[in-house]
């Protein structure tokens, strides 16, 4: 069918005699849609545009290809360039547009990028209104007109490519997302026309027909449009209005983008090679996977980064079905090349995925190089989390030869000292790989077990310990856990170590044995710890071993569990669990002392009931007090009672505490004064010397101890010289405290309804103007922020009495001061109204 053309003359910029106009509508373009479509047609100069241009800086002005959905769904493909005018306007700006009714495809079933390149946009309006080519039914077949010359363009825009295909992909969602355009800076607007042909082979049909664009604006921030144009003077413009903007003409990004897909499809570009595009949408999954496309990529040659391998290899390995045997060997063999170097952990772990898909469904010789690479990886690599093969992958001269190269590494590593520092998955995994490749490490293993032990409390204790403190045993005060579906508690989840490790120790009793040993004498250092491992890791308490301190924690979580926060027949219980006498093992006392008392940290309540329910002495002699500063330096900032529960330690162990404990203590028995009482003079100084004493300080601790300063010096009857030292001091977190508390509603209310107050808080944001750049920046976003909503808000004559008070206690310059802020405003928004109007006329 024979689409409606439209033709439209717009005016030079500032020639206000002459107004835009249509000189040639076809037919079924309706006057609403001809309003719709005017604005689309708008045309501005680039600035330092010549008044009068010669032919060739006229054709060198950028055009505006266009292509829109309209509101009654139809589209529009149009081209806007700069033409010769008459003398009174010596540029004209005509628009050549070809109108799409809903649900009529493009002539030849094109994207409408592809029409870019026609040579039949008319630069005049034909004779009598009629078009005498249609710019979309001239085309000649095939892709080139899209696509000829993007590969040179993509080589050339390399570092911008990932970036920009990521933001293009997420423009052509349905529905779009909110923020506005995508914003691409070219020095030459066909320039942006071959971003959306990279974008158009990129993506699939639908997500490109979505992709609506202008080449050319001046104006981003209003365009409704997906993609916009823009030339580099206009870019500060975008990045006020909010709008991402790629700026494709200037240095090379610093930052890359985490659309795994976009880096995948930025290198097939690279590459040259947009035929696998295509090929990539043939396959299985979203069409936004990188899985598919890293694929085809990996098997035609192009070289990927570690994340687009993996994604490649985890896609394969859920589907090792829709690969055929020439693709899957590409596949495997460009996985496993020699020359990667950049391999991850992630990338490892989806190979090791693809080895088990593929074991038993392929040949042995086309897995083999995948085992080999997984093996010599969990030994080079360090790579603990691995699924490795079977033992049988190795059978024959493959195993003998890996065997060969990587048992001297084994058994050196094993050997080392280093034991003590070595992950626990690194050392399982290293006996793991040992006993895959029939070595003989008995004469090892006690000792490469004695060294595991303190690394497994502290990897369990690492992974068990998130933002809410340690799951599963935890003492008594921790709440029950949720019920499992039988009623029971949940069992806490093992560490991943765990199944094989247990595996070791029932083949190994050599092993097992000194395993036990050192975990039953390094428990009473952190019983809490030993009780959370045995609590995951069911260890064998077999044999004639004592073991005391290990079945006291093994007995703990079931203990807790019957008793719940009964802390004293808690503590009966563990201690009977040991089978020694205390006079016998006076370390008991402290490993139970330990299980009892640990609840992630004891609350303040609990240690205030811990405090009174024994004497100082009693404390100090089992070390306990220490577990009492705990509880008070790592309470909430909310947690009541923090503070008189540190001022009474400081109390009892004078002598127990000190250094960095100390100074913190100090610190919250400071707060309870700056809330409740009168502080001695120097205040201000002292919160921060106490909390520089208490380096690191626990952030709860400096929460409530900056909170409590910044309300006391927020107050209206606070000391004129604290603020001074406040001020002065330039202590960026301090201020940012104050910051906070002076937004909370409750100084808002006052500086809304008490003038004095009002005038004091603008005395005091103004008055130290030099103080320093974190208090300066405070102090003006406080003025702005809070202030001036809080003084519009008043009455007249409460404006009047602030600006009185001011006055009265400072000086009339300063009355003067708040006179001239407090109209600033209003003239600044009376100002740009009258501008508004005047451009509106």
């Amino acid at each position: 069918m024979s689409l409606a053309q439209v033709h439209h003359i717009s005016a030079a910029a500032g020639d206000e005699s002459a107004e835009g106009r249509f000189t040639a509508v076809g037919r079924g373009v309706t006057a609403a849609l001809l309003a719709e479509l005017e604005p689309l047609f708008a045309y501005a100069l680039p600035d330092g545009a010549p008044h009068r241009p010669t032919d060739a800086e006229l054709r060198s002005l950028p055009q505006a290809f266009t292509y829109a959905v309209l509101s009654d769904g139809s589209r529009v493909v149009g081209r806007t360039a700069p033409a010769r005018g008459e003398s009174s306007a010596p540029v004209r700006f005509h628009t050549h547009a070809v109108h799409i009714p809903v649900g009529v495809p493009l002539p030849g079933d094109r994207l409408p990028v592809e029409a870019w390149r026609s040579p039949h946009w008319a630069t005049v309006t034909p004779a009598g209104g009629a078009s005498l080519s249609d710019p979309l039914g001239a085309l000649p077949p095939g892709p080139a007109p899209v696509r000829e010359g993007l590969d040179d363009f993509a080589v050339s825009r390399g570092p911008w490519l990932a970036a920009v295909l990521a933001d293009l992909r997420r423009a052509s969602e349905e529905p779009p997302p909110a923020g506005g355009p995508v914003v691409l800076l070219e020095r030459r607007s066909a320039d942006v026309a071959r971003w959306l042909g990279l974008a158009a082979v990129a993506l699939p049909r639908e997500s490109a027909e979505r992709l609506t664009f202008t080449t050319y604006t001046r104006r981003p921030g209003s365009s409704a449009l997906r993609v916009v144009g823009v030339a580099p003077e206009d870019a500060a413009a975008a990045r006020e209005a909010g709008l991402r903007v790629h700026v494709c003409a200037d240095r090379p990004p610093v930052d890359g983008t985490g659309d795994v897909w976009a880096r995948t499809a930025a290198r097939v570009w690279r590459s040259r090679a947009p035929e696998l595009f295509q090929e990539a949408r043939g396959l299985p999954g979203d069409p936004f996977a990188a899985g598919p496309l890293a694929v085809v990529a990996l098997c035609a040659g192009v070289g990927l980064g570690s994340e687009e391998r993996a994604a490649a290899a985890a896609w394969a390995a859920e589907r090792p079905y829709a690969l055929d045997a020439k693709r899957t060997g590409q596949l495997v063999e460009a996985l496993t090349s020699p020359g990667i170097d950049d391999r991850t952990g992630s990338e490892f772990d989806a190979v090791g995925r693809l080895f088990g898909a593929l074991d038993g469904r392929c040949p042995a010789p086309v897995t083999a190089p995948l085992a080999a690479m997984l093996v010599t990886e969990a030994v080079r690599g360090g790579n603990g989390s691995l699924e490795l093969p079977r033992r049988d992958a190795f059978v024959g001269p493959e195993g003998e030869a890996i065997a060969g190269v990587l048992g001297p590494e084994i058994l050196t590593e094993l050997e080392s000292g280093a034991g003590g520092s070595r992950p626990v998955a690194r050392t399982v995994q290293l006996l793991r790989v040992a006993r895959l490749l029939g070595m003989n490490t008995r004469e090892l293993l006690p000792d490469v077990a004695t060294r595991l032990a303190p690394a497994l409390l502290r990897e369990t204790k690492a992974e068990t310990e998130g933002p809410e403190g340690p799951e599963g045993y935890a003492g008594p005060g921790r709440p029950e856990e949720a019920p499992g579906p039988s009623g029971a508690s949940k069992p806490p989840a093992a560490p991943a170590f765990a199944p094989a490790l247990l595996e070791l120790l029932d083949e190994q009793f050599d092993v097992r044995t000194a395993l036990l040993g050192a975990l039953d004498r390094i428990a009473p250092e952190d019983p809490g710890a030993v009780a959370r491992f045995l609590e995951r890791v069911a260890l064998p308490f077999t044999g004639t071993q004592a073991l005391p301190h290990l079945r006291m924690c093994a007995e703990a979580p079931g203990a807790m569990t019957t008793l719940g926060r009964d802390r004293t027949a808690l503590w009966h219980r563990v201690l009977r669990a040991a089978g020694l006498s205390p006079f016998a093992e006076p370390l008991v006392l402290r490993t139970a002392a330990g299980l009892v008392w640990e609840d992630r940290a004891p609350t303040v309540e609990e240690a205030r009931l811990l405090l009174e329910a024994a004497t100082s002495d009693a404390h100090r002699a089992a070390g306990t007090w220490s577990r009492l500063a705990d509880a008070a330096l790592g309470a909430p900032a909310d947690a009541e009672k923090a503070e008189s529960l540190a001022h009474d330690l400081l109390r009892a162990f004078p002598q127990e505490i000190g250094g960095r404990e100390r100074a913190a203590l100090q610190l919250l028995a400071l707060c309870r004064d700056l809330r409740t009482g009168a502080p001695e003079p120097g205040w201000t100084d002292r919160v921060r010397t106490l909390r520089d004493r208490a380096a690191p300080l626990e952030p709860p601790v400096q929460e409530r101890a900056f909170t409590a300063l910044a309300e006391r010096l927020l107050a209206p009857d606070r000391p004129g010289a604290e603020l001074y030292a406040f001020v002065r001091s330039d202590d960026t977190d301090l201020i940012a405290t104050y910051d906070r508390a002076a937004r909370t509603e409750l100084t808002r209310t006052r500086l809304r309804t008490q003038p004095a107050y009002a005038a004091d808080c603008f005395t005091v944001w103004t008055a130290h103007p030099h103080a320093g750049p974190a208090w300066t920046a405070t102090a003006a976003a406080l003025l702005e922020e809070v202030l001036r909503p809080a003084v519009r808000s008043m009455a007249a004559e409460l404006v009047a009495e602030v600006e009185e008070t001011v006055g009265r206690t400072g000086s009339s310059g300063r009355a003067n001061a708040f006179r001239d802020w407090n109209r600033s405003r209003a003239l600044g928004r009376l100002g740009r109204r009258i501008v508004g109007r005047v451009r509106r006329g």
